[in-house]
């Protein structure tokens, strides 16, 4: 069981398998969560009370902030919608020919960089009434994407990942193959810019680097595995989020566990108690003071009889996404 002084469950969860979790990147308040119950919900997580809820035609399978109270969200509709969560309207900027599978935000461009299923990357400009501003064919399906200061990286099927800057897009700025051998699940950008972290469906995680002497750093590691009955089982790790303070990393995966890793130092720093069911998708507070978990079946093992999806929001305590060498005073 959770201990509920170190964390609570967030009131009137999605009804279905939660596909993401975002906090606002300026405000640790506010929450955004998309669903296959075809739903995008805003929390306030300091009262613990929905905010505004968007009905969609399908399943919703990701969200941004863009502000305040801006959003963007996207799913097997194919529409990029901007959500006002003021004033609780919508407007469809755009769409694809196939499911919306990520979603990011740059202040910087003012624009919204939308990853497809119909094997393309597009830029959308806000301040435009042509919204589409870019579109690039890739060469397989958009799985997961992230975007920090100004790289976008787009991790793909077949274990391809572009590195784009987002100030000249007229071709990516790296391509790559994966170091893991099996699909990716999901990859995140590192605070400090130096590259990023991506996991695969068979319980590991790799740690990579833009720049091509810091590269010979890159290194993989295995996660998110259980023996049972003397046969190791190995999970498939969904989710990904860096502190956005001290650099160090959560992991969720489907044996139901959230580890915290210093990949500086290739260590584990702490692992949390059991939750429900597989994690689904992380989500630190800007200020690293909370993570939101998505505790939600991904039917990795097709139909069984799961927990209800809940959305668990983990108060950080002092020590524990610290690097080592920040917890004992600087002696390591």
């Amino acid at each position: 069981m959770q201990d509920p002084t170190t964390q609570f469950e967030i009131a009137d969860p999605p009804s279905d398998g939660i596909s993401s979790v975002t906090f606002n990147p300026s405000d640790s308040r506010f929450l955004l969560a998309t669903s296959w119950d075809t739903t995008v919900r805003l929390y306030d997580v300091e009262l613990n009370e929905k905010r505004a809820q968007f009905d969609n035609k399908g399943a919703v399978l990701d969200a941004c902030f863009a502000g305040i109270d801006v959003a963007y969200s996207g799913g097997l509709d194919r529409q990029i919608k901007m959500l006002n969560l003021e004033n609780k309207t919508e407007q469809v900027i755009g769409s694809h020919d196939e499911a919306v599978r990520c979603l990011c935000w740059s202040s910087e461009t003012s624009s919204v960089y939308s990853g497809s299923w119909d094997k393309t990357l597009r830029v959308w400009d806000s301040r435009s009434s042509e919204a589409q501003q870019l579109k690039h064919q890739l060469p397989e399906k958009v799985f997961s994407m992230d975007l920090n200061n100004n790289r976008l990286v787009v991790a793909m099927a077949n274990r391809e990942i572009h590195v784009y800057d987002i100030r000249n897009m007229n071709e990516p700025e790296q391509q790559r193959m994966s170091s893991l051998r099996y699909m990716l699940k999901c990859v995140r950008c590192m605070p400090d810019g130096q590259g990023y972290a991506c996991s695969s469906i068979e319980g590991r995680v790799a740690l990579e680097y833009f720049d091509a002497e810091a590269q010979s750093k890159k290194y993989a590691f295995k996660s998110h595995r259980q023996v049972i009955n003397d046969t190791e089982v190995v999970y498939p790790v969904n989710a990904l989020a860096f502190h956005p303070i001290y650099g160090t990393f959560a992991s969720g995966g489907s044996d139901c566990v959230v580890s915290i890793w210093d990949g500086v130092n290739r260590k584990r720093i702490k692992q949390f108690q059991r939750y429900p069911d597989e994690i689904s998708s992380l989500s630190f507070s800007p200020d690293g003071k909370m993570l939101a978990v998505a505790s939600s079946y991904t039917f990795d093992e097709g139909e069984r009889d799961h927990s209800p999806d809940a959305i668990f929001i983990k108060h950080i305590g002092e020590n524990e996404c610290k690097p080592r060498h920040l917890s004992n005073g600087g002696n390591s």
